[in-house]
């Protein structure tokens, strides 16, 4: 419900106060909401019926060998950071595997971003990225409650970096210090393919820099967004569109 609270009002404020204008380009704009609202409701059922059992069964299988340390809140602070650092490095994983960006290049070829394009990723990719966190969770005894925990704050960090929003430049650039802005992501949205392969974290900013992986490229209102020689496509396109 939280999730779903944040999404509502981010969605309300980016239309009260845009950081750029919303271009649309070859989907009209409720063909492209559409788009995005079906495979978001058909990843909603994914998760209940696939993801969610898959974790809570590799957090159940896995061998007790944690430390005392390793648990508690402090325990819950190092979990939420080793699935930060494992998601930036999956996130990089999907540009670079020519496989798994089949199925990833589905969130980007929306030409443009919103708080909606956060809901729009492939059921394959979905899948793939359970698969990935379940070998994750099982190799390091991750409980299933810091697993939880740390998708309810992914949700809610990739809603708003993904947002229109526009925000106090002060206030965005010492945020941005700490975790990511739609400064930072919408580059990673950006038409041209060097700043796409960039800028791959998702809740903290830190990865980037740590990993040079951050573009400099500065976020301008008329940054085009999308993938690199080719379109947006309805629905149906989208969901086929890994296979062809």
């Amino acid at each position: 419900m939280a999730v779903l609270l944040w999404l509502a009002a981010v969605f309300a404020a980016e239309r009260l106060a845009p950081a750029a204008p919303f271009p649309i380009k070859a989907v009209r704009p409720g063909a492209r909401l559409l788009g995005n609202g079906v495979l978001w409701m058909i990843n909603a059922g994914l998760s209940v019926a696939v993801v969610v059992p898959v974790t809570a069964w590799a957090a159940g299988a896995a061998l007790n060998w944690r430390p005392l340390w390793w648990s508690g809140w402090g325990g819950l602070a190092v979990d939420l950071l080793i699935l930060d650092g494992l998601i930036y490095w999956w996130h990089r994983a999907n540009h670079v595997v020519p496989f798994l960006w089949r199925f990833h290049s589905v969130h980007h070829l929306d030409r443009t971003l919103d708080s909606t394009t956060a809901l729009r990723f492939h059921f394959g990719e979905v899948t793939l990225s359970a698969a990935a966190r379940a070998v994750v969770v099982l190799a390091l005894a991750i409980p299933l409650a810091s697993v939880l925990v740390f998708e309810t704050l992914l949700l809610l960090a990739t809603i708003f970096h993904h947002s229109n929003l526009r925000l106090p430049p002060r206030f965005e650039r010492a945020l941005a210090r700490v975790v990511v802005t739609p400064s930072i992501h919408w580059v990673h949205h950006h038409r041209l393919r060097r700043d796409t392969d960039s800028n791959y974290s998702t809740v903290l900013s830190l990865w980037d820099p740590l990993f040079r992986s951050r573009s400099k490229t500065r976020r301008t209102p008329d940054l085009e967004i999308g993938v690199e020689a080719r379109e947006e496509l309805p629905v149906l396109g989208l969901v086929a569109a890994p296979f062809r």
